[in-house]
C-alpha cells in the first residue's frame, strides 16, 4: 500500500513543478488569465480578431467594396432611367404666364416645344431665344422647368409709349425706342413720334433711330395727364424736340435730359397761363410761356 502513496506524491509535485516552470518561462510580471477560446494566437494571425485572409473574429468574411459600388451605379442607371427614359418626367404641356396683346396659343407655337420628350430634355435657353426671335412684342422671357410635367413659360410684353405712322398703319415703339408691332389702329393715350430733321444733317449725324430713341424716351417720362395730352413728339435733331399738345399748343422741350423737371415746369405753366399758345422747357430753370 505505500507504493501507490509515493505516486500519488510524484504526480502531485510534477504538476506544480510544471506550473513553475511555466510562470518562469512567461517571465516576471506577466500576467495570468484565462485563455480565449480557439488558442492563443499564432504568428500567423489565424486566431487574432481580423485576419489577413479578410475574415473577422467569428471567422465570417468581410464585405468588400464591390457590392457598395454596384449599389452605387444601379442607383445612378435608375436615376438616369427614371428623368430620361421613364413615362413620369415627360413633358405634358405648356403654360403661358404674363401674356396681354399675345395670345397663349401664339406663344406656344413661337416656342417650338412639342410635348411627349424628357422635361429634362427641354432646351430652356434656346426656346427663350426662339420667342424673343419671334415674336418682337415680347420684351424678356424666362422658360421654367414645372416638375413634373409641365414648361411654364414667363412672358413680359413690351409697353407702347408712342407709336411711328406710315401707310395707314401704326408701329409701336417702346421706352427704348425699340419698334416691334405694327397694328392698324394706334393704341390711346399714346403720342405719335414724327422725324423731321432739321437742315444741317442732323439724321445723317445722329441716324433715325438715334432719334427716334430721344423722342421714345420723351414720351416714356411724360406724366401719365401729359402724356395723354400729347397728340406728336416731333424732333428734328438731338435737342431740338418739340411736344404737339391738344388745342394747338407747342411745347419746346429741348433734349430727352431732365425730363422729369421739365415736365414739372410744363404742368406748372399750363396752369399759370392756360391761354398760351407756346411753352418752353428746354431749360427748366427758367420756363417761360408766349401768345394767347
Amino acid at each position: 500500500m505505500a507504493v501507490p502513496a509515493i505516486t500519488r506524491r510524484r504526480a502531485s509535485g510534477g504538476t506544480a513543478a510544471t506550473g513553475r516552470r511555466s510562470r518562469a518561462q512567461d517571465g516576471p510580471g506577466a500576467p495570468e488569465g484565462p485563455e480565449l477560446p480557439g488558442g492563443s494566437g499564432g504568428p500567423d494571425g489565424s486566431g487574432g480578431p481580423d485576419g489577413p485572409d479578410g475574415r473577422d473574429g467569428s471567422g465570417r468574411r468581410r464585405p468588400g467594396p464591390l457590392p457598395l459600388v454596384a449599389a452605387v451605379l444601379l442607383l445612378a442607371a435608375f436615376g438616369l432611367w427614371a428623368v430620361y427614359g421613364s413615362p413620369w418626367l415627360r413633358m405634358r404641356g405648356v403654360e403661358v404666364l404674363g401674356t396681354d396683346r399675345l395670345t397663349e396659343q401664339e406663344v406656344r407655337t413661337a416656342a417650338g416645344v412639342s410635348p411627349g420628350g424628357p422635361l429634362a430634355s427641354v432646351d430652356t435657353g434656346a426656346v427663350e431665344e426662339r420667342l424673343r426671335g419671334r415674336l418682337p412684342r415680347i420684351a424678356s422671357v424666362e422658360a421654367v422647368r414645372s416638375w413634373p410635367e409641365t414648361l411654364a413659360l414667363e412672358v413680359t410684353e413690351r409697353e407702347a409709349v408712342a407709336v411711328l405712322a406710315g401707310d395707314g398703319r401704326f408701329t409701336e415703339v417702346d421706352a427704348d425706342g425699340v419698334a416691334y408691332a405694327t397694328v392698324r389702329e394706334a393704341p390711346g393715350g399714346v403720342p405719335v413720334i414724327r422725324v423731321d430733321p432739321a437742315e444741317g444733317g442732323a439724321s445723317a449725324r445722329f441716324g433715325r433711330d438715334r432719334l427716334v430713341r430721344e423722342a421714345a424716351a420723351v414720351a416714356a417720362g411724360l406724366p401719365g395727364q401729359l402724356r395723354e395730352r400729347t397728340r406728336t413728339v416731333v424732333v428734328r435733331s438731338y435737342d431740338g424736340i418739340e411736344l404737339h399738345l391738344d388745342g394747338g399748343r407747342t411745347v419746346v422741350w429741348g433734349s430727352s435730359h431732365e425730363g422729369a423737371r421739365k415736365a414739372r415746369a410744363l404742368l406748372a405753366l399750363t396752369k399759370a397761363a392756360k391761354d398760351a399758345e407756346r411753352y418752353d422747357v428746354s431749360s427748366p430753370g427758367t420756363p417761360a410761356a408766349t401768345g394767347s
